[in-house]
């Protein structure tokens, strides 16, 4: 027999100005909320901006609100009341004994949504390390019905404070072996990464807010079938395809996460993994839905988790001079025509195709003008080293002497890099 749909509310505190344009920023986070609650399968009957003058610690809401929010979830029969913002263990569980059913905020469920759509190991690893991070602030003051079953000495010990502390140790313990394991397979994709310098093709992350397109994009530029639907964090896992640009040079195309406003930090740490694709990236795409109510807000979410990364040693200070803005979604505004120009941007359709010859040939355009002119002078007789710069740089000339051959190449800096290092062991 299938299980019946479970009915959902999604409320959204708010606690800002009632000026119009907050109006509308209300209005578009209540949407995402909403939408992040559908993408696991929640029907919506209700959803509502609930404007907040002051922070109750116990409730977070106030008591009116509550009370009027406790009768619309009977009316409706509710089972879970979404709050979109980041509840304390208290505030959950005084919301969920008053309103009659059960509560989640905004942490608990992208995690769920994570947890659900993870598909690689260090995925499913890394949203259950998130979990039990999670869970583990919530232990804080949540067994009450054990704290009152005190021992016979007074405050000392007791089975509340046996049962917290078993709990939090079993979460502990399964943690480390978590970090243990997670760290087993960041070692092996460094490998891999490794593998792919040696033989090595310049590497475009594309990044972008959750629903932005961006696997879209990667299956139209690629022809690969990757999972892409009209909803939010529909892939969560780096997929990488090789494609070939106007020029004929070859390049690896990475897809990554969505970012979203308000990402909790235990998932920040968690998606390392699709992070350090971003890091390694040559070319960074950033693909922007240009037709949503509130894309400049959202290209500054984008903008501050990278700038973040950059503040943490994880990506390069300057990592602004390679992004490429691809601002996606044109049909829906009538055509690339439509888009106001903007320097160092392309405007696309990914579901159309239109504008992604332009694209292609603007991340030429980058490659080739982070490319260094460089002159090697060649024994005649190591045609390994002569084939690896043909297949790699793009040589300007070549001049053939009886022992040597002089090659002038432009190559990417990492490129050259490595070329160097060859040169430098075999003259050892």
């Amino acid at each position: 027999m299938a299980q019946s749909p479970t009915r959902a509310a999604v409320i959204l505190p708010w606690e800002r100005p009632d000026r119009q344009d907050e109006v509308r920023a209300a209005e578009a986070r209540l949407e995402e909320a909403v939408g992040l609650a559908a993408s696991i399968g929640l029907v919506i009957v209700r959803q509502a901006v609930l404007l907040l003058r002051a922070r109750r610690p116990a409730t977070l809401l106030g008591s009116g609100q509550v009370e009027s929010l406790r009768q619309a979830v009977q009316e409706d029969r509710v089972a879970v009341v979404v709050v979109d913002t980041r509840l304390t263990p208290v505030q959950q569980r005084n919301l969920e004994k008053a309103l009659g059913c059960k509560v989640i905020d905004r942490t608990a469920l992208i995690l769920d949504i994570f947890g659900e759509r993870a598909a690689t190991k260090e995925g499913s690893l890394q949203v259950e390390l998130a979990h039990l991070e999670y869970q583990r602030s919530r232990l804080v003051r949540t067994w009450t019905h054990l704290e009152r079953q005190r021992g016979g000495f007074g405050f000392l010990g007791g089975p509340g404070e046996t049962q917290i502390e078993a709990d939090r140790r079993m979460i502990g313990d399964r943690i480390v072996r978590l970090k243990r394991e997670l760290e087993q397979v960041r070692r092996t994709r460094g490998l891999h990464r490794a593998a792919r310098r040696r033989v090595p093709f310049p590497v475009v992350a594309l990044v972008g807010y959750t629903n932005a397109g961006k696997s879209t994009l990667f299956n139209a530029l690629t022809g690969a079938t990757v999972y892409a639907q009209d909803q939010l964090f529909a892939t969560l896992d780096p997929t990488m395809r090789g494609i070939r640009l106007p020029s004929g040079r070859r390049i690896i195309l990475s897809d990554t996460v969505g970012f979203i406003s308000d990402l909790p930090t235990e998932l920040i740490a968690a998606f390392r993994a699709t992070l350090e694709e971003v890091a390694e990236a040559d070319i960074i795409l950033h693909v922007r839905d240009i037709s949503h109510p509130d894309t400049t807000a959202q290209r500054a979410d984008v903008e501050e988790v990278l700038e973040g990364m950059a503040t943490s040693g994880t990506l390069e200070s300057d990592w602004r001079r390679r992004v490429i803005e691809v601002q996606n979604k044109a049909d829906l505004l009538g055509g690339r025509d439509a888009v106001p120009p903007r320097a160092g941007s392309v405007a696309i359709s990914a579901i159309t195709g239109d504008g992604l010859p332009e694209l292609l040939a603007a991340i030429d355009q980058r490659l080739t003008e982070a490319m260094e002119i460089v002159q090697y002078t060649i024994p005649v007789k190591d045609g390994a080293l002569l084939a690896w710069l043909y297949a790699h740089g793009e040589v300007t000339s070549r001049d053939d002497g009886e022992q040597a051959i002089v090659v002038t190449v432009r190559l990417l800096p990492a490129d050259r890099a490595r070329f160097e290092q060859q040169l430098a062991s075999r003259e050892r």
